[in-house]
């Protein structure tokens, strides 16, 4: 659907992050504000360059530890790209051959989405299945540290390079956590990295089918043709409706985002990139192109989309895009809000420079740049669980002055609760298609 020219022109910095064991993403999603533009004249330009040369010769010569003449100017490039945003920045040469490198699906890391903050790195979202998941690491965590070493000082690419390693190796992480009062500590295995972009499953008695799409990678479209296929066969024709579980998917490739809105909708923009120069807009299109779905692969049958603060970038684009043309109930709570576009222009045979180059705009005309996807239904993750005392808690038992009050305390106390937790905002998703079908009926 897509040629390579047009993947990089809408090349999402989340693609090159996540095969090498961890995504980029912007540390605050930040509507640009007004930024200060002072123009120079060529001479006031030639005087300012003359300037940057003094600092650099002072810095070369006086500097109490004796610096690289090419780590300097390298810091000084990719200074003056991050200083535009958190997305664009310098490429060394060590950079660029370690992200032409990892072309393949599988790659050695932890598996998680991060970002620079604040504090550390940050978490995005950990993949599914990953040493990372499985770790129990969560969205909006923080790494304070890796092997002890305190990393806030240490850039993006810095830190991610100490997270990953040879395939089986260990690395301790130190994790702040919103709501705990202890750095948390954990030691994880680094492991290769095998991603499967959709799993699919059957519930309710076989009545709804749940997709689980968590990253958009070359497969996706594929993957979500397959899936839907096997959940009408295995359903014998039961379903009421779908639930696409995007939470926690850090995003992509832009053309996976477009392809998996074509398997919904029969036709229309899905999004649009607006870069500086308003003639260079583009719109991309469901139904576009000779490998492009035809019509709607589930019939218009009712479907729920599923979103968390995790929820990124092509993420956003899909529920954004399905949201606007009325085609799903987007259910969860606001998602990441990453609307802007990274390209990788070679500046060398062997250096580049990511930059943002554009915003994308879904189909209503509306921007996701740090805002994100509201809801249509507010579900915030919670558990189901049944009181500790039951039908114990207002009886003569729990009198004052009660007869055997210790016994009947001892009782409650001893009760376990079903260490089972319930997915509260899946429950609550596939209530809303069942109360669809019953109002269709």
């Amino acid at each position: 659907m897509f040629s390579k020219k047009t993947l990089l022109q809408a090349f999402f910095v989340l693609s090159v992050g996540v095969l090498m064991g961890c995504s980029f993403a912007n540390s605050k999603p930040v509507e640009p504000t007004e930024r200060k533009i002072t123009n120079l004249s060529k001479s006031e330009e030639y005087e300012m360059l003359q300037l940057f040369g003094k600092v650099y010769e002072l810095a070369k010569k006086e500097y109490v530890e004796e610096v690289g003449e090419k780590e300097l100017l390298e810091a000084a490039m990719d200074g003056m790209l991050s200083s535009l945003d958190p997305h664009s920045e310098f490429l060394t040469e060590e950079e660029y051959k370690e992200m032409n490198e990892h072309t393949t699906g599988e790659f050695g890391g932890l598996g998680m989405t991060v970002t620079k903050g604040k504090m550390g790195i940050m978490v995005i979202s950990p993949i599914d299945d990953t040493p990372a998941f499985n770790a129990g690491i969560k969205s909006g965590d923080y790494i304070t540290h890796i092997d002890d070493q305190q990393i806030s000082e240490l850039s993006l690419s810095e830190a991610v390079k100490k997270l990953k390693g040879k395939p089986g190796s260990k690395v301790k992480l130190t994790i702040f956590r919103e709501g705990e009062r202890e750095p948390l500590k954990m030691t994880l295995k680094r492991a290769i990295i095998q991603v499967k972009s959709v799993k699919v499953e059957l519930k309710r008695d076989k009545e709804i089918g749940y997709i689980r799409m968590s990253i958009f990678d070359s497969n996706t479209d594929k993957l979500l043709k397959k899936g839907l296929t096997k959940l009408k066969k295995d359903s014998e024709g039961k379903i009421k409706g779908y639930v696409l579980d995007l939470r926690s998917n850090s995003g992509g490739l832009l053309p996976q985002a477009i392809a998996v809105v074509d398997a919904f909708i029969t036709g229309g923009e899905v999004v649009s990139t607006r870069p500086r120069n308003k003639e260079d807009a583009k719109s991309y299109f469901a139904e576009n192109g000779p490998d492009a779905i035809k019509g709607d692969l589930i019939d218009g049958a009712p479907l729920v989309v599923l979103i968390n603060q995790g929820s990124a970038s092509a993420s956003e684009i899909v529920a954004g895009a399905l949201q606007d043309y009325n085609r799903a109930i987007i259910v969860g709570v606001k998602s990441y809000g990453k609307g802007s576009v990274q390209s990788l222009i070679s500046v060398s045979d062997k250096t580049a420079v990511r930059m943002t180059t554009s915003r994308y705009f879904l189909p209503s005309g509306r921007s996701i740049q740090a805002k994100g996807i509201t809801p249509d239904v507010e579900v915030k993750p919670a558990q189901i669980t049944e009181s500790e005392i039951d039908e114990d808690m207002f009886s003569e038992a729990t009198q004052a002055n009660a007869l055997d009050t210790d016994k009947i305390v001892k009782v409650i106390k001893d009760k376990k609760q079903d260490p089972k937790k319930d997915d509260y905002q899946l429950e609550r998703a596939m209530d809303l298609i069942q109360g669809v079908s019953v109002l269709q009926k």
